[in-house]
Parts: C-alpha cells; structure tokens; sequence
C-alpha cells in the first residue's frame, strides 16, 4: 500500500471508527432508546465497555491527571 493511501486510510477510521462501540453498541443504544424513549446518554455509557486501566496502584495525583485528561469521568 502506498503512503498516499494509507494516510487516507488513517483519516477514513479517525472519522468512522471500527471498533465494538462505534458498530455495535452505539446502535443497539439507539434501537433502545427508540423503544423507549428518554435520555441516551445513560444508555452509551451503559453499553460501553469499561475502557479504563486497572487502578490498583495509582495516587491521587495519577487520578487527578487523568480526570484533567478526560479519561476518568468525574470519579
């Protein structure tokens, strides 16, 4: 593969990841959320895996820098 097309290719999954909660749990909140009606928010954050590392051993430092980062919602 040449390094024109996979740089575009690099941009193409940037915009439209391939990964289970782009294909399929992000549709399945949205089957629900039809069904039922009320916020989806609650649903995508339901649906989504726990991405985040194991925490065992980390400061509140460690913490406080990824809550800065975005990564730890709130906790």
């Amino acid at each position: 593969m040449a390094q024109p097309e996979f740089l575009t290719w690099m941009e193409f999954y940037k915009l439209h990841p391939f990964d289970d909660f782009h294909r399929i749990h992000r549709p399945a909140a949205l089957v629900a959320h039809s069904m039922r009606g009320g916020e989806i928010d609650p649903l995508l954050e339901f649906l989504e895996p726990d991405r985040r590392p194991a925490l065992a051993g980390l400061t509140e430092a460690d913490m406080t820098t990824l809550r800065a980062f975005g990564y730890m919602k709130g906790e």
